[in-house]
């Protein structure tokens, strides 16, 4: 597991050949524009972001396809740790379109081809 600062497609698909599927599990801290990667559940990368001072409710887990880079379906909004009723996200995605644009917009900013 690591923080990314900038990282690239290269590595990540180095990374996802460890996976049962071709991707990488990653979790991004929106409020402190945070992105870990490599870890085999996402509640493991939430717990590291966790012990390093972020909200729980800042954390959003998502998949990266890194063979769909620079489309739509390299990102996907997908995991248990965003199951959150008390904030309005009853599902493993990421229903709010505001929180979706900031992953997107961070995901883009640590991730290069």
């Amino acid at each position: 597991m690591q923080p990314v600062e900038s990282i690239g497609i290269d590595e990540l698909a180095a990374m996802s050949e460890k996976m049962s599927e071709p991707l990488v599990k990653a979790v991004v801290d929106v409020a402190h524009r945070a992105l870990v990667v490599d870890a085999g559940l996402h509640a493991d990368e939430e717990l590291f972001l966790l012990e390093g001072g972020s909200r729980q409710q800042d954390l959003w887990g998502i998949n990266l396809w890194p063979e769909s880079f620079g489309t739509d379906d390299f990102v996907e909004f997908d995991s248990m740790i965003n199951i959150r009723p008390a904030q309005g996200n009853r599902s493993r995605g990421v229903g709010d379109p505001e929180v979706r644009k900031a992953i997107w917009g961070i995901v883009t900013e640590k991730v290069h081809g």
